[in-house]
């Protein structure tokens, strides 16, 4: 817990250092991905960050889930993050942190299968946590913070 607090507050002191550098924020939109479920951006772009909402397994053209089992849903919530960060100018290669959000950890060994053929190279900083409940009743959500190319 006090190693996740720890990470959390790094990431809040670059989001707003990189605000205070460059007090413009913009709101990354991408086709690709769903549309935000609630009153929320897909993205900020900040300076050279991007910070994305947390992506669950919708399909962009549908709005519904792709599939009720582990890895569909977390093949396209990394699709839709890559999606997001694409339109933003950056690639799963430039995430520098990432949270994943489980309904049931028994699952983390099967996303981590799917999750690790995204980041062949270099993997980010990650959180792993375990949730009662995800919007739509999704089985996973993942939200990242990624530095522009």
């Amino acid at each position: 817990m006090k190693k996740q607090f720890a990470l959390l507050t790094v990431v809040i002191v670059v989001l707003f250092a990189s605000c205070r550098l460059n007090r413009s924020l913009v709101v990354v939109s991408s086709r690709d991905a769903p549309k935000a479920i609630g009153p929320y951006s897909q993205a900020i772009k900040t300076g050279d960050m991007i910070f994305t909402s947390g992506q669950i397994g919708l399909s962009p053209a549908t709005g519904a889930l792709v599939g009720d089992d582990i890895t569909a849903q977390t093949q396209q919530a990394l699709k839709n993050i890559n999606a997001v960060l694409e339109n933003a100018g950056a690639d799963m290669a430039h995430v520098v942190k990432a949270t994943i959000f489980l309904k049931d950890l028994n699952d983390y060994a099967t996303v981590n299968d799917i999750y690790k053929t995204y980041f062949p190279e270099i993997k980010p900083a990650r959180s792993t946590v375990q949730v009662s409940r995800l919007p739509k009743d999704a089985l996973i959500e993942i939200e990242c913070t990624a530095v522009i190319k």
